[in-house]
């Protein structure tokens, strides 16, 4: 390091001037930062450092903690390692400690509820404690909303799911209301979708009926019944007299003579035309025996027109 020795100031006494041993000149600019030294103050001049090297003001990284960023996510930003970020990072995180506490001890207002509401920390570790977690592995943190109030955010792990539930809480008023699912649950309001809890596997579930319903369908099965009753007697009926040998009926007119065997028989068409018209009148037999036509439920319901 090379020695040097101060001359003075320049002329518009903007600027040290120094000499070395040979006699060069340098000179040093009157800054702040230089002021700073000179009085010793290393707090003002670490955050002169930080002003010439990152590109965030100190009151805008303040801003930015506050606002719910971690000290590594602003460093990363200005581009200054974090530990010049951490002075600045200290006195913001116990203000946000600060009011993650206070809002515990707030009451909760809950949709619909009258009088005093149950404090936030109260009913968030009462919740806790029927799903078997511990309340004080709960973790708090808080962080300012661009309206002046906070958000206050408690995380839990439940089942194998870590979880977070959100409220809002306002320092002027004293009073805390949650703004998620999670967080309604925890204190006991509707959600508007499944609890955030794990629950056990489902299972097919059977739906319940109504006792019209019920009564309706056994009123129709009591009728499918009967009409499969019907239908088996009538069933079983035809083909009994299917299987029935019936009378023998003698013929009332003796048969022709054999007639000429040099001329052949000729049908008499009178006696074949009234023997078509005997026959029509007769029910037709059926071609296979022992299997019995299926009636229509016309039939079974109101008989057979033929049948009188």
């Amino acid at each position: 390091m090379v020695e040097l020795r101060l001359v003075g100031l320049s002329e518009d006494h903007s600027q040290l001037i120094l000499t070395d041993a040979a006699g060069r000149e340098f000179a040093v600019p009157v800054d702040e930062r230089l002021r700073a030294a000179l009085r010793g103050d290393r707090a003002r001049l670490g955050q002169l450092e930080i002003q010439m090297e990152s590109a965030l003001r100190p009151r805008d990284i303040q801003a930015r903690i506050r606002a719910g960023d971690s000290p590594e996510d602003v460093a990363q930003v200005a581009q200054v390692p974090v530990e010049r970020i951490m002075g600045y990072a200290v006195p913001v995180l116990a203000e946000r400690e600060h009011v993650a506490e206070r809002a515990q001890r707030c009451p909760v207002r809950r949709q619909g509820a009258e009088g005093p509401g149950q404090l936030l920390g109260d009913a968030v570790s009462e919740r806790l404690r029927s799903r078997n977690v511990n309340p004080e592995a709960a973790e708090w943190n808080a962080w300012r909303r661009d309206d002046g109030r906070w958000n206050v955010e408690v995380g839990y792990v439940s089942g194998e799911r870590r979880r977070a539930a959100r409220f809002v809480y306002d320092a002027l008023g004293r009073y805390a209301v949650a703004d998620d699912d999670d967080a309604r649950w925890l204190v006991g309001e509707p959600t508007t979708k499944r609890g955030p809890q794990p629950r056990e596997k489902s299972s097919r579930r059977l739906s319940a009926v109504s006792e019209e319903e019920e009564a309706l369908s056994l009123d129709h099965a009591a009728q499918v019944t009967d009409l499969t009753a019907v239908a088996e007697a009538v069933r079983s009926g035809q083909a009994a007299a299917s299987v029935a040998p019936g009378p023998v009926r003698a013929d009332p007119q003796p048969p022709d003579p054999p007639a000429e065997p040099s001329e052949p028989a000729r049908p008499d068409r009178r006696k074949s035309a009234s023997r078509k018209a005997e026959s029509g009148a007769k029910p037709k037999k059926r071609g296979r025996r022992g299997r019995a036509s299926i009636p229509s439920w016309d039939e079974i319901m109101f008989g057979d027109e033929n049948k009188d």
